[in-house]
């Protein structure tokens, strides 16, 4: 009766475990097909948001000639007389933003990294760490706010002649915005770096400083290049703090202490219902956004052509 009753329990446990087996299998047999399919809704997500952009894009360019939209210097596209649709003004606004946030943010981001990296201590890390996650949660709009409200002012203290909407103002908090990108991303590259290479540069009498600047920082280039590059992304698409600071006049000079406009700030101001369906300046907006698509393709195969270079070389 025993040798009954433990045969039936061994049969039951067989016949779970084929089960588990079938599961299993079933499991491993789908599993391709979601990454598929996940993969294909991204795929297909791209090339549909590309295909609404070059579509409406070439319905503007109906209406408007491409040699004015990209050799003009003036864009008002809102007047009521003759309208003027030259995006360099707009695209000289969102260099200006760009430019300045870079000046403050690659400094200071690959400083803090190389501390993080080569320096600090643990304990540092983890007080650091939870302080550039908090910057980096806090909304642009918050950000908007705070460069129009207390970094303006502070700013005209020391220069008189700038304006309440400028260029300087949105540059820095900009800046401050994409800090934790360039710091985390170039930290985890500098931290990939095998130890044995920076013994190596200790032993041959290099000192800390020598060896985070000539051989963790080379050795990481790649991995930099790609933080610097996702920041530039996006200080290019900022939105709020350029709308909130910049201002709404677009101009074609190099002069950073008057108003601006970005690209964004316009597609902003358009899609906020200042413009009717079907319009030339409701058009406007998907060249404008077509032409930031094309700026960050650029940016992208250059920093791949960098890297890749710069792998070679080491």
């Amino acid at each position: 009766m025993a040798q009954d009753i433990g045969r039936v329990h061994v049969i039951r446990h067989l016949i779970e475990k084929s089960r588990d087996r079938k599961i299993k299998k079933m499991i491993e047999k789908m599993m391709p097909i979601l990454l598929v399919l996940a993969a294909s809704v991204c795929i297909a997500t791209t090339f549909g948001i590309l295909f609404t952009l070059v579509l409406e894009t070439f319905e503007f360019f109906q209406r408007v000639s491409i040699i004015e939209y990209f050799f003009g210097t003036e864009w008002y596209p809102f007047s009521s007389g003759n309208p003027s649709f030259g995006v360099l003004p707009l695209i000289m606004g969102t260099l200006k933003v760009t430019i300045i946030a870079m000046i403050v943010a690659v400094p200071f981001g690959l400083a803090v990294a190389i501390y993080l990296s080569e320096y600090a201590s643990g304990r540092t890390r983890k007080f650091i760490k939870p302080v550039l996650e908090i910057l980096a949660g806090v909304p642009t709009i918050v950000y908007g706010f705070f460069a129009l409200t207390f970094v303006t002012p502070i700013l005209q203290i020391f220069i008189p002649s700038l304006k309440l909407f400028n260029a300087i103002s949105p540059g820095i908090v900009v800046g401050m915005m994409i800090l934790p990108s360039i710091i985390s991303l170039s930290e985890d590259a500098m931290n990939a770096v095998p130890n044995a290479i920076r013994e190596g540069a200790l032993a041959l009498g290099a000192t800390k400083l020598e060896v985070a600047l000539k051989v963790v920082l080379p050795a990481a280039f790649s991995g930099i290049i790609a933080s610097i590059v996702l920041a530039i992304s996006r200080a290019i698409g900022e939105t709020m703090i350029v709308t909130l600071a910049g201002g709404a006049m677009p101009s074609f000079d190099f002069s950073v202490t008057g108003s601006i406009q970005t690209m964004t700030a316009y597609i902003v101001q358009v899609s906020s219902g200042d413009a009717g369906y079907g319009t030339a300046i409701y058009y406007s907006m998907y060249a404008v956004g077509f032409t930031l698509f094309i700026f960050t393709l650029l940016m992208n195969f250059i920093a791949h052509k960098i890297s890749k270079r710069f792998r070679e070389e080491y």
